[in-house]
């Protein structure tokens, strides 16, 4: 599932003879490569994580869940390193316990519960049913939306996908593996609505017009929690600390503004090819 380790993000200096997280002079470390943590997300879920474009048209990793990833690894004394891939492989890799973290705009959703640990909640969202303008007026309930000749999209593996299963059963639902694929198949006319996370949506609106936001869609848990390790108790620990750190010093609400203000402008949202460019 690894596609490639984009980046490796050295946190602030790492204390000698640290006993946190893999860090321990016996070796005796809690993470999957000592004095690191290895984070997997998937960047195609502005703000969470995507590329901003810089004025050289270098791609840059960005959102609120890479800039907290790398305060929990500062939190830590580790060093951090990303891997991207598709978001079906991000919870595939923290399963397996090929990472440490997953961090990708999960919900604590009960059935992955076997699967993984979650974070406490560290952002508060809903979702949403979306679609273009030209169906904003017949396309905006659920019932219009169960129906056979009705195509429906949702990201593969995701919240999103049981949500279009539960509320639109008798559609033609389509799983996606990218935010972006749905997006480019709604704004070409071969999806008529998606179910997408709002602050996800709401990004995407600002760079295309012709999407709306039609209707909030009922969800148990309102909110986004980080994938941990199952079983792992001093990481859960450590995470959770970093994250209640971060909301009380309000460096979480500035995470989240600047993630908005950069998901407005030059973005990428995909993975890169192997040479770290975008790809065409």
């Amino acid at each position: 599932m690894k596609k490639k380790v984009l980046a490796v993000l050295t946190a602030a200096a790492m204390a000698a003879g640290l006993t946190a997280c893999g860090g321990g002079s016996d070796g005796g470390g809690f993470t999957v490569t000592e004095g690191v943590l290895t984070v997997a997300t998937s960047p195609d879920f502005a703000p969470y994580e995507f590329y901003a474009i810089g004025e050289d048209g270098t791609p840059e990793l960005a959102g609120f869940d890479m800039a907290l990833a790398q305060y929990i690894a500062d939190d830590m004394g580790l060093e951090l390193e990303v891997v991207t891939m598709d978001f079906d492989g991000v919870l595939s890799e923290v399963q397996t316990k090929s990472v440490d973290l997953g961090m990708a705009g999960l919900s604590p959703d009960p059935a992955r519960e076997d699967a993984m640990d979650f974070s406490d909640i560290y952002y508060y969202g809903g979702q949403s049913l979306v679609t273009v303008k030209a169906n904003a007026a017949t396309l905006n309930t659920f019932e219009a939306c169960n129906v056979p000749d009705v195509s429906i999209g949702a990201q593969t593996g995701s919240i999103q996908m049981d949500l279009a299963n539960k509320n639109s059963p008798d559609a033609d639902i389509v799983a996606l593996p990218k935010v972006t694929d749905i997006i480019s198949e709604l704004l070409s006319g071969k999806l008529d609505a998606a179910y997408i996370e709002t602050a996800v949506a709401e990004s995407y609106q600002k760079n295309y017009p012709d999407l709306e936001i039609v209707l909030d869609v009922p969800y148990d848990v309102a909110g986004s929690s980080i994938g941990v390790s199952k079983g792992n108790a001093e990481l859960l620990e450590a995470v959770n600390k970093a994250i209640a750190k971060a909301m009380e010093d309000g460096s979480m609400d500035k995470f989240v503004a600047e993630a908005n203000e950069l998901a407005s402008g030059n973005t990428y949202e995909g993975l890169l090819d192997e040479e770290g460019q975008i790809q065409e």
